[in-house]
């Protein structure tokens, strides 16, 4: 089993960065994809961002891409989300996921994940 962990959520202003942080205890994240996925008040969850087990593949959703990037080091169990010139549209609880397998090599698709953190929120302002 794993537990994952998120962090780096809060307020920020338009236009602004934050990186989330997602650690991982339990079962290791090495060979598994990782992905962030976030929901929107009154909204069903979404995908954000996948990368592959080895890291060398990234997936984004058309509304993030070119601004967030999702990277993973599996040495210390962590999957992290920079995110830039943020929009008050990005306000949502972002959620960390760990995949059942490595069937898919970066999983769009909330079934294909097993794992799920707590979520961290993210507010942007205008």
């Amino acid at each position: 089993q794993a537990r994952l962990v998120e962090s780096g959520g809060g307020m920020v202003q338009a236009g602004g960065s934050l990186r989330l942080s997602c650690a991982s205890s339990g079962r290791s994240i090495k060979n598994y994809p990782m992905g962030w996925f976030r929901q929107k008040p009154g909204k069903e969850r979404e995908f954000v961002a996948a990368i592959s087990w080895t890291g060398s593949y990234r997936n984004y959703s058309d509304s993030v891409n070119y601004r967030f990037l999702i990277s993973r080091d599996n040495s210390k169990n962590t999957v992290d989300l920079q995110m830039n010139n943020l929009k008050p549209e990005d306000t949502a609880i972002y959620y960390c996921a760990q995949a059942r397998g490595y069937r898919v090599t970066t999983p769009r698709v909330e079934s294909e994940y097993e794992y799920w953190g707590q979520g961290t929120q993210v507010t942007v302002s205008t």
